[in-house]
């Protein structure tokens, strides 16, 4: 499944999201796109990516946009 591609560890990258426990956090990847990058193009630059982390990510990100609400965490 490709969201098991998605870890999270407080001990890497201050817990945000990241493929694979590796320093790659999601919203980097997912800015990457943004900015017109292709799947290819990153899979160039960052050697140790496959495109499944490509697709995990986008997959990630689809379920956080189908949260239904969003409540407020008192500390």
């Amino acid at each position: 499944m490709l969201l098991q591609r998605i870890t999270i560890d407080w001990n890497i990258c201050h817990g945000k999201p990241c493929i694979r426990g590796l320093r790659y956090p999601v919203e980097m990847i997912l800015e990457l796109l943004s900015s017109g990058m292709t799947t290819e193009e990153i899979l160039e630059d960052y050697d140790d990516l496959e495109r499944d982390d490509i697709f995990a990510v986008l997959a990630y990100a689809t379920k956080l946009s189908q949260i239904k609400s969003i409540h407020k965490v008192l500390v």
